[in-house]
């Protein structure tokens, strides 16, 4: 049939069927449930920082500078978004001048972080190995912005925040890759530029680090990011 066909080919929920007038069969029904489980548990699973270092050294990082947000537990962290936006004021960060600071946060799917971001960032690194990087820096309870904060202490040029996305019913791994050019505290959306849907089914580590590593290149070059610096990754990758 069509609609087997089709379903091959995206994991949206297409051709479902129905049961009486307006029901799901009992198996899509249940195929649901799970999904939304999954996307549920990705929210409130809590990021295994012992194992995210331990993967860090394994792939000789030096050791990684712990942080976390304002926010002081899970449910404050979803209630209050402005509170994941800033460090907490015990944590200090040594000043020093860098290219890029590299922060690996929880964000809304701590699943997302655990299985890509050591891998973005061991790609990323390989295709830009003349930077100078500040030590791996590791966020709880963590908000994009909070990568301004920490980018502004370490005196970096550039943050790069890999985070995990708002999980969706077909994709509770999703990593994001955040870039902000001369991070402080204040900075907008519009001033960082973004890579999203990093994973297997979406966009591939290798691939992201590509289109990653452009951006870093043209941001030091420019002196700016966001919409002010246009991807053009993939004609760059082309020509």
């Amino acid at each position: 049939m069509i609609w087997e066909r089709l379903r091959g080919l995206t994991p949206a929920r297409i051709g479902l069927g129905r049961s009486g007038e307006a029901g799901l069969p009992t198996a899509e029904w249940l195929r649901f449930a799970a999904a939304h489980a999954q996307a549920r548990d990705a929210v409130h699973t809590p990021l295994d920082v012992d194992l995210l270092t331990r993967e860090l050294s394994a792939a000789g990082w030096p050791a990684p500078l712990i942080v976390r947000s304002r926010a002081t537990s899970r449910a404050e962290y979803l209630r209050r978004p402005d509170l994941g936006r800033r460090l907490d004021p015990t944590c200090t960060l040594p000043a020093g001048e860098v290219d890029l600071a590299l922060i690996l946060a929880d964000g809304l799917s701590a699943a997302a972080v655990q299985a890509h971001a050591v891998e973005v960032a061991q790609a990323l690194r390989a295709t830009l190995p003349s930077l100078t990087l500040a030590p791996p820096i590791i966020a709880t309870q963590a908000r994009v912005a909070l990568g301004d904060e920490i980018g502004e202490q370490l005196g970096a040029r550039l943050v790069l925040v890999l985070i995990g996305e708002r999980p969706g019913l077909s994709s509770p791994d999703s990593l994001g890759a955040y870039l902000t050019w001369a991070p402080r505290p204040g900075r907008s959306d519009a001033e960082r530029n973004c890579v999203s849907n990093i994973r297997p089914a979406g966009l591939p580590a290798d691939d992201a680090a590509r289109r990653l590593a452009w951006l870093v290149e043209q941001s030091l070059r420019r002196g700016l990011s966001g919409v002010a610096l246009k991807d053009d990754s993939a004609s760059a990758l082309l020509s």
